[in-house]
């Protein structure tokens, strides 16, 4: 496994991310344990969950898990680099109360503390803001913030989902402050959406933070879907079966595949090592279900796609261009 550092950090992180969403709601906690020993054991060291992560009235559920195998010793805790995120309502289904959602001081306090314990340990290493709070003001934030790095419960702040603009404002935001502001972004990007290369990554890039892409297969769609439809019968869903309800995103998905098995290559595997190559990404997140997805991104981190495949990649996915020139002169 290679390492990288996480922005313009000192942290050394794997180049791939295990997600945990999957754990609770599809992969039961035995299996869950399984796969992030499996994860260390090939030297995965980055692993990132969300407190609401579990959803509905399991909201946590997927940070308890963790903190169980945590519990069990061994080194776990100091081998991993651990990341979650703070914004959703954690009020339990049918009893929202205001403050307990969002960026507030009062919702950042009260939410770590609750992180912390689910997780059974004292520290989070990086802290992101799952999404932008439009009615909290940038200095709130980092108030508390630093307030929890001078306590010891967070070593690092880091973003997700946020537009390029809101990147710049908070950075700016903590120069001003003296705090030292995000030191990631955690975007949507894969080989199908790749806007984030106009305005986001950019900003992380000029602001020294680390790309950390989710949804690297696009939901299924870059994982072969369209071969498994016709060898096991097994159709795409969600996110995916909605993208090949387009006739032309099927035939660029159907190209994709052609070009793979061309070359010998599976497409999952492929689509994360595209990422790998790419300017200011720090490391994809995959999010297995199964021991052998997670192999599948392990292998993935070892592939070396050459210049001819991705050149044939930009052909079928071509990128928007940079800004303003995808929009302008």
């Amino acid at each position: 496994m290679e390492y990288t550092q996480l922005g313009r950090t000192g942290l050394k992180v794997s180049r791939i991310v295990l997600g945990t969403m999957n754990f609770g709601p599809l992969t039961d906690e035995t299996d869950s344990h399984t796969i992030m020993d499996a994860a260390l054991g090939a030297g995965i060291n980055f692993f990132d969950t969300a407190n609401v992560y579990g959803w509905g009235e399991n909201k946590g559920r997927t940070e308890e898990i963790l903190g169980t195998w945590f519990a069990k010793g061994g080194d776990r805790r100091d081998k991993v680099v651990l990341a979650t995120k703070v914004f959703g309502n954690m009020a339990a289904e049918g009893d929202a109360w205001p403050n307990h959602d969002k960026l507030s001081a009062l919702n950042i306090r009260r939410a770590v503390d609750a992180s912390l314990k689910r997780l059974q340990t004292d520290h989070i290493d990086l802290y992101q803001f799952h999404h932008i709070d439009r009615s909290t003001p940038v200095e709130e934030i980092w108030q508390a913030v630093d307030t929890l790095i001078q306590q010891g419960k967070i070593l690092y702040a880091g973003s997700s989902n946020f537009p390029g603009w809101k990147i710049a404002q908070t950075n700016e935001t903590a120069r001003r402050l003296g705090s030292y502001g995000l030191v990631s972004e955690q975007c949507l990007y894969n080989l199908v959406e790749r806007r984030a290369e106009m305005e986001v990554i950019p900003a992380a890039q000029e602001y020294g933070l680390g790309v950390i892409p989710w949804s690297p297969l696009s939901g299924g769609l870059l994982g072969g879907v369209l071969k498994k439809e016709v060898q096991g019968g097994r159709r795409a869903s969600g996110r995916a079966a909605d993208a090949l309800a387009d006739p032309a995103t099927r035939a660029r998905v159907q190209s994709y595949e052609d070009l793979l098995d061309k070359h010998g290559i599976d497409p999952g595997e492929a689509a994360l090592a595209w990422l790998l190559t790419r300017p200011g990404v720090t490391g994809p997140i995959v999010g297995p279900r199964t021991l052998e997805q997670l192999e599948s991104a392990v292998r993935a981190s070892a592939l070396t796609l050459t210049g001819e495949v991705l050149s044939e990649l930009e052909e079928i996915f071509p990128g928007p261009g940079p800004s303003p020139e995808a929009f302008a002169w």
